[in-house]
C-alpha cells in the first residue's frame, strides 16, 4: 500500500534518532577517511617507486657481479686466499676498546677474544673514564693478569663520546710506543659487547697490504623469532653486509666505517689526525661513518671483506643489539642524526658520482623512514576497509575510481617491494637460515614503526640544537686533546731506513707501501690488463683492481709521465705497491 502523501510523517522516538544520527556520523567520517586515504595513494606510491627502482639497480648490479664471479672463480679461490692470508707477515696491531660503564661485560669480553685470535702480535688498548672505578677495576685486574691488555686513562670525566674516548686511548696509544720503544703498524676498532673472529686480524693484516681502511662484517648473534626489536637488526645487517657494502666498491662508492672490526693503517690515521690530535671527530655522533667518508675523499684505498664461512660460522664481529623498543629508537636516533643530518652539514654533496650517489642512499630514510611509516598504516587501513566493506556490503574505498595510470603505478610498487623483500629474506636466509626468514615481512612493518620515530626524533633534536646553538646530545664538556707535537718523539721507522740507506727519501716522502706479491693473489686476465710494451718499458704488473683502484706492483717508482700515459689504459685510480726485484720477475715471468 502507498503511503498517503498528506499524512504527517511518522516520527522516530529520540534513541532510534539517535542511533541513525550516530550511523550517519561514523559513515561520514569513515567517508572523509577514505578521501584522505585515496588523496594520499598515488604520492605515496610516486616516492615508493623511485625508491624502490633505487633499491632494484643495487640488487641488480650485485646479483649480476655475483653470478659472474662464480661463473670465472673456481671454488679453491677462496681457500687460496685464505691460506695467503693466514700466512702473511703478521704487522703490529692495536686493538682500541672505549668503554663507560662496562664493568659487567668486559671482563669476559677481553677473556674470551685473547683465548680465540690466534694473530700472534696484537695488544688491547682499553680506554676508561676517571669517574668509572667499577671499570677502572675491572681493566687494572685484565691488565695485571695479561701483558696483552693495557688501560687507557681517559683526561676529562665521562660520558663524553665515543669518539672522545677513541681519542684519549689513541693517545695514551703513542705514548706506550714512545716508553716501549714499540710501533703498531694497523689499528682495529671494537666495542666492549664484541665477539672477534679467530682469524678477522689475520685478514685485516692481509688486507691492509694494499686498503688504508679495512672492515670486516659485522653481525648480530641470532635471538630467537620472538625477539622481534633484535630480528630487525639481523634483517637490516644481513641484507646489509651482503648487499650494500659489497655494492658501494661495485658503484665506486665510499666505504663507511660500522666502528667495529674497522682496520686502519698508520698512513690513514695521520691523515685523520693533521696535526690536531685527534683521529676521530669528537663533535659526531658517528664518528666511524665521518671516518670512513674522509678517507675516501682523501683518496685512501678502502675494502669490505666479503662474507665467508668458517666452520659453519661467518667470519664476522659478532655482537647483540638493542633488544627494546626505547634502546632500538635511541640507538636509531643517533644514527640518523650522525648519517643524514650531521653528514648533510659537514660534507654536503661532494664527490664524484660513485659518492653522492651512495649519500643519497644514506640520505634517503630522511624521507623514505615517515614514508614507510604512512604507507604501513595506508596498507593496514585498506586491509581493515576491505573486511568492512565486505561484511557491510558498501564499496571498497580502494577498488574504485581508479585510471589505469594509477593501477599500473601501485602494482609496479608492490611488485617492487615484493622484490626488495625477497632479497631481503635470501640474506637473512644466508646467514641465520630460512626459518628465521620467514619472519622478514612482518619485522618490516616492525621496522618502519621503529625506524619512523628514531627519524622524527632526530629531525627534532637535531632542529633544536641548531636553534638554541646548543651541541648535540651526548657532547657535554669541552673537550682537550694532547697534542703528539708538544711531546718528545722517536724516530719513526722510514726515517730510520732512511737514514741506513734501505730506502731512497722518495720512497719515504710518497709513502708509498713495500711488500711482497703472492702469486695466489694475482689474476691472470688481471696480469695481462696493460699492454707488453708498457709493462717492459714501466716496470709496472697489475695484480689487483677493486673499488675504483687498480693495484701495481712494481720494484721501483714510475717516472713523471707515467700517470699520463696510463690514462690512456685505464679511468681507474692506481696505486703503486713496491715489491722486490726477485718478487717481480718472478711475477713477470709466471704471468706474462
Amino acid at each position: 500500500m502507498l503511503p498517503n502523501p498528506r499524512s504527517k510523517p511518522r516520527r522516530l522516538s529520540t534513541p532510534h534518532a539517535h542511533y541513525l544520527f550516530e550511523v550517519e556520523s561514523g559513515l561520514a567520517y569513515l567517508d572523509s577517511v577514505d578521501v584522505w586515504a585515496r588523496t594520499l595513494l598515488v604520492p605515496l606510491a610516486v616516492w615508493i617507486l623511485i625508491s624502490g627502482l633505487d633499491d632494484l639497480v643495487v640488487d641488480s648490479i650485485c646479483l649480476f657481479t655475483w653470478l659472474s664471479q662464480r661463473a670465472l672463480h673456481r671454488s679453491a679461490d677462496w681457500a687460496d686466499d685464505e691460506q695467503a692470508a693466514l700466512s702473511a707477515p703478521p704487522k703490529r696491531i692495536a686493538i682500541l676498546v672505549p668503554c663507560w660503564r662496562e664493568d659487567g661485560v668486559i671482563r669476559q669480553m677481553i677473556e674470551s677474544n685473547l683465548l680465540r685470535l690466534e694473530y700472534p702480535t696484537y695488544d688491547f688498548f682499553v680506554g676508561v673514564y676517571p669517574n668509572d672505578q667499577p671499570t677502572m677495576a675491572a681493566v687494572r685486574e685484565l691488565e695485571t693478569r695479561f701483558a696483552r691488555v693495557h688501560m687507557a686513562l681517559c683526561g676529562r670525566p665521562g660520558p663524553t663520546s665515543k669518539a672522545d674516548c677513541l681519542n684519549w686511548i689513541y693517545q695514551r696509544m703513542l705514548a706506550f710506543e714512545r716508553r716501549r720503544n714499540d710501533h703498531f703498524d694497523v689499528v682495529v676498532t671494537h666495542d666492549a659487547e664484541d665477539i672477534i673472529h679467530r682469524h678477522e686480524l689475520h685478514w685485516i693484516n692481509y688486507h691492509t697490504d694494499l686498503y688504508d681502511m679495512v672492515q670486516a662484517p659485522v653481525l648480530p648473534l641470532a635471538t630467537p623469532w620472538s625477539q622481534w626489536t633484535h630480528g630487525i637488526y639481523c634483517d637490516e645487517f644481513a641484507e646489509s653486509q651482503l648487499k650494500d657494502m659489497p655494492g658501494r666498491q661495485i658503484l665506486r662508492g665510499f666505504l663507511p666505517s660500522s666502528g667495529v672490526g674497522a682496520g686502519y693503517t698508520r698512513w690513514a690515521l695521520d691523515q685523520l689526525d693533521a696535526g690536531r690530535g685527534c683521529i676521530f671527530e669528537p663533535s659526531c655522533l658517528t664518528e666511524d661513518y665521518e671516518n670512513g667518508l674522509k678517507l675516501h675523499f682523501l683518496g685512501c684505498p678502502q675494502l669490505f671483506m666479503k662474507m665467508h664461512f668458517d666452520a659453519g660460522e661467518p667470519v664476522a664481529t659478532r655482537e647483540f643489539f638493542p633488544q627494546t623498543r626505547q634502546a632500538a629508537i635511541r640507538q636509531r636516533t643517533r644514527w640518523v642524526t650522525g648519517i643524514a643530518l650531521q653528514s648533510w652539514e659537514r660534507h654536503g654533496w661532494r664527490g664524484g658520482w660513485g659518492a653522492r650517489y651512495w649519500l643519497w642512499r644514506d640520505r634517503k630514510g630522511l624521507i623514505g623512514n615517515p614514508v614507510s611509516m604512512l604507507t604501513t598504516l595506508l596498507f593496514l587501513y585498506g586491509c581493515l576497509s576491505w573486511l568492512s566493506s565486505l561484511l557491510s556490503g558498501r564499496p571498497w574505498a580502494f577498488g574504485v575510481n581508479h585510471s589505469i595510470p594509477a593501477l599500473a603505478l601501485l602494482g609496479s610498487t608492490a611488485t617492487l617491494q615484493c622484490l626488495h623483500l625477497a632479497v631481503r629474506a635470501w640474506c637473512v636466509s644466508f646467514v641465520y637460515g630460512w626459518r628465521f626468514a620467514t619472519g622478514v615481512p612482518l619485522r618490516a612493518l616492525y621496522a618502519n614503526y621503529i625506524n619512523c620515530l628514531a627519524t622524527l626524533a632526530a629531525l627534532a633534536r637535531y632542529a633544536l640544537a641548531r636553534f638554541s646553538g646548543r651541541p648535540l646530545p651526548w657532547l657535554k664538556t669541552d673537550h682537550c686533546y694532547p697534542v703528539p707535537a708538544t711531546l718528545s718523539e722517536r724516530p719513526k721507522l722510514g726515517e730510520i731506513l732512511v737514514a741506513a740507506g734501505r730506502i731512497p727519501p722518495e720512497q719515504l716522502q710518497s709513502h708509498i707501501p713495500f711488500s711482497r706479491i703472492d702469486s695466489q693473489r694475482v689474476r691472470r686476465n688481471l696480469a695481462r690488463a696493460l699492454p707488453a710494451h708498457v709493462v717492459a718499458q714501466w716496470r709496472v704488473l697489475p695484480f689487483q683492481a677493486t673499488g675504483g683502484f687498480l693495484f701495481l706492483a712494481s720494484p721501483e717508482l714510475p717516472g713523471e709521465r707515467f700517470s699520463e700515459l696510463l690514462a690512456a689504459y685505464t679511468k681507474l685510480t692506481v696505486r703503486i705497491l713496491l715489491v722486490t726485484e726477485s718478487n717481480f720477475n718472478a711475477l713477470r715471468a709466471e704471468f706474462l
